[in-house]
């Protein structure tokens, strides 16, 4: 490599420090010194390796640089500037409301994949960047920058784990070991061994470079892609490299400097620094984008009312059924899906599902990969499991991510199994989380209604499915939608309202029909969508029905059916009783667990009763 190639590289870091210095010193806030320590890698990177059109960010096959250490944002923001995707003398408006260039990363800005910034996710969305490269038949490749704090993270091994049993050498994470966190040194310090060796174990190819050395950095990237392995290159570097008073100093980290020191700083860079405008950004390959049309129509939808059916297998019938008219469905699972019946959707389209084995962060994490390459992922596991990779999920939200979830064996109706398989805070969790739809059918018409439905919604949405057999009770000509319901049992002078979900709409109608033989009658309502909630549908029925209603689920008090009923109908004078699970559970019989936790049939005629 000769000095032509390498100082403007050099300069182009040390422009890209001066950036992230000045920004966050106007800002007030933000994290210069771990940009330092990443500016020679991320310089490299961007303007000379890596093959992108920064005019046209989302291109199909640009290469992907995902910021997983999402703190050193202002880096990013530097890198892309002076690549010429907006003006560099924005920078300084880091941080500010009128600004999407905000502390740390979101797809508010057309560069930005995913939110990054919760540690230790990034590497699980570059596998599923990879992976779909590969279902493409793209030859882009994905670049994760890693913190070495957030590689005590279990997702981050997670994620190396499935790059090494998959062979994803189109795959590389460059690990900043700078040695300092946030309070102390990191476990390992510069003992970069220590990290080679945990990649090594896990199917990688490893390089261990001086991250401050441009020459030997951009040797080692020339052989990305040889072998048959994902490359992690692991680059010894410095806090707060190429200024002499923050250099290898501890307690920086999040700390802007003061204008005094700022200009100081930026003083001992500027003879070393310059622009990138007389750079030439390498081209992607122009190769034909993946099919992104949604289909037209699905085929048709086939049971009889009255055959049993879980509403977790047709969940799996309907990803095969719609699969086959929509080339951008890809299916995730857990090491679950003889459970969670996503196995159809393997045996019809193997080359569009991932087994992401018992791993659920990361499982996550890879379908916000594939939804960031315009895939739709539909991701499943147990209900109770989702609850593992809830920052994920929560990360995925901020990310705008269009992805879809399924949790089965919801509730107390799975029954022997015990309490620790028993999804009981799924619905609270999925409805806390910013934009989210939440979806609870009862039978496997319906089911298959909500897939397609959620098929078309973009954003996070979530489909609780259950562990029995329940009956088909709709008619496959009927309608389901988001943010809808199904008035299933209404008669003149009802005496209140039922509304219920999923296995707990079938007790439901157990206690009208009890009633009704005492002469009471009560409206029943299937509240398929809990977020959002059919308001006025349900608010006509209940005015009707002395504006008292009670709320049936299969899951904790807090935060599921009844507190979504109240927080939405409660304000209109309308009185909501909720009858839910508000113990911990044991192992049991179905029809056991539901009646000891005061869910089923005779609990709601006890509470009907006690009200009227």
């Amino acid at each position: 490599m000769n000095d032509l190639n390498v100082e403007p590289i050099i300069g182009i870091a040390n422009q890209l420090r001066i950036h992230s210095i000045a920004a966050t010193t106007a800002a007030g806030s933000g994290h210069p010194t771990s940009c330092c320590s990443a500016a020679d890698v991320v310089a490299a990177l961007f303007f000379s390796h890596m093959r992108y059109d920064p005019k046209n960010p989302r291109y199909a096959n640009n290469d992907r640089f995902i910021l997983s250490k999402g703190h050193a944002a202002p880096l990013l923001y530097a890198a892309w500037a002076e690549a010429g995707a907006f003006p560099t003398q924005d920078l300084v408006k880091l941080r500010h409301l009128d600004s999407d260039i905000e502390g740390h990363p979101t797809p508010r800005l057309p560069f930005v994949d995913v939110a990054s910034g919760s540690l230790g996710q990034g590497l699980s969305v570059g596998v599923g960047m990879a992976l779909c490269a590969r279902l493409d038949n793209l030859d882009y490749r994905t670049y994760v920058l890693l913190g070495d704090g957030e590689c005590a993270e279990g997702a981050v091994w997670e994620a190396a784990s499935l790059a090494g049993v998959h062979k994803l050498n189109n795959l590389v994470a460059v690990v900043d070991v700078n040695r300092l966190g946030q309070s102390e040194a990191t476990a390992f310090g510069h003992r970069l061994d220590v990290y080679q060796q945990r990649f090594d174990a896990f199917g990688w190819r490893t390089e261990v470079i001086d991250g401050h050395d441009i020459e030997e950095i951009l040797e080692v990237l020339a052989a990305v892609g040889l072998g048959d392995k994902p490359l992690a290159v692991l680059a010894k570097t410095y806090k707060g490299a190429g200024v002499s008073f923050l250099q290898d100093k501890d307690h920086w980290h999040g700390k802007p400097l003061s204008k005094e020191d700022a200009e100081t700083a930026i003083a001992e860079l500027t003879p070393k620094a310059r622009p990138a405008a007389s750079i030439t950004i390498p081209g992607p390959h122009q190769l034909p984008a993946p099919p992104a049309e949604p289909p037209t129509s699905f085929p048709p939808i086939e049971y009889s009312k009255g055959e049993m059916v879980a509403t977790r297998e047709a969940y799996g019938n309907a990803l095969a059924r719609i699969g086959a008219v929509d080339p951008r469905i890809v299916v995730l699972d857990g090491d679950t899906k003889n459970s969670t019946f996503s196995e159809k959707f393997l045996k019809k389209f193997p080359n569009r599902f991932v087994e992401c084995y018992i791993a659920e962060q990361n499982m996550v994490g890879v379908a916000m990969g594939f939804a960031a390459r315009g895939k739709i992922p539909f991701a499943s596991t147990f209900a109770a499991f989702f609850t593992r990779a809830h920052d994920q999920i929560r990360m995925a939200s901020h990310s705008m991510a269009n992805l879809k979830m399924a949790g089965s064996h919801v509730g107390v109706s799975i029954g022997e199994d015990g309490g620790s398989q028993m999804g009981l805070e799924d619905i609270a969790m999925m409805r806390a989380l910013g934009g989210s739809v939440v979806l609870y059918p009862c039978d496997a018409i319906s089911t298959e209604k909500l897939v397609e439905q959620m098929l078309q919604h973009p954003g996070i949405t979530y489909l609780r499915t259950s562990r029995p057999k329940l009956p088909v009770i709709y008619d496959p000509a009927e309608h389901f939608t988001i943010g809808g319901a199904r008035i299933v049992r209404q008669a003149p002078g009802d005496k209140l309202t039922v509304l219920a979900a999923g296995v707990t709409l079938f007790e439901a109608l157990k206690a009208a029909d009890i009633l009704r033989k005492e002469n009471l009658t009560v409206t029943v309502i299937d509240t398929y969508s809990i977020k959002p909630l059919a308001t006025d549908l349900i608010l006509a029925a209940v005015r009707k029905a002395n504006n008292l209603v009670v709320t049936v689920e299969d899951h904790y008090a807090e935060g599921g059916l009844g507190d979504a009923v109240a927080g939405e109908l409660c304000p209109h004078g309308v009185r909501v009783h909720k009858l839910a699970v508000t113990e911990l559970p044991h192992s049991g019989k179905p029809a056991e667990l539901l009646a000891k936790y005061g869910i089923d049939a005779a609990a709601i005629v006890a509470k009907v009763k006690s009200l009227i």
